[in-house]
């Protein structure tokens, strides 16, 4: 979906949310950057091998809903739909930025993640090679 402001030109928007619809958000543009995280809290929460998020600033971002929060790390943040226990989105405290979970967008196919996280957990039947890898963090 594309919006326009008065005498601005039309900015692409992503719309997605949790599996029950209680929690919804709206993302303008595109993602400053789209990643693979293999770190266990990300493999937990999601139930799988790994998370993929599209991360944006924050001010792109507009969400609607009660969520839930846990403290994951010393500035980490997960927030889940309390209703159907949705991951909803993460941030750092530290950053001006939102992690929306790629599968949580309505539409498929809008973000290939650019690089991958925390190799040093991934699954050893997940391929190899496909994008950059770093074992743990990498810089911003």
């Amino acid at each position: 979906m594309n919006v326009q402001k008065d005498g601005e030109q039309s900015a692409t928007v992503h719309e997605g949310g949790c599996a029950c619809g209680a929690f919804r958000f709206r993302a303008t543009g595109k993602p400053m950057r789209a990643c693979v995280c293999h770190c266990m809290t990300c493999r937990q929460v999601h139930g799988s091998a790994f998370g993929a998020y599209a991360i944006y600033m924050r001010g792109d971002v507009m969400m609607s809903g009660s969520l839930s929060t846990w403290r994951s790390s010393d500035d980490g943040r997960r927030h889940f739909c309390p209703v159907c226990g949705s991951v909803a989105y993460m941030e750092f405290t530290t950053r001006d930025e939102v992690d929306l979970p790629i599968g949580a967008f309505d539409e498929t196919g809008l973000f290939e993640p650019e690089y991958e996280l925390w190799c040093k957990h991934r699954e050893p039947w997940l391929p190899k090679g496909a994008r950059p890898e770093y074992d743990e963090e990498r810089a911003h």
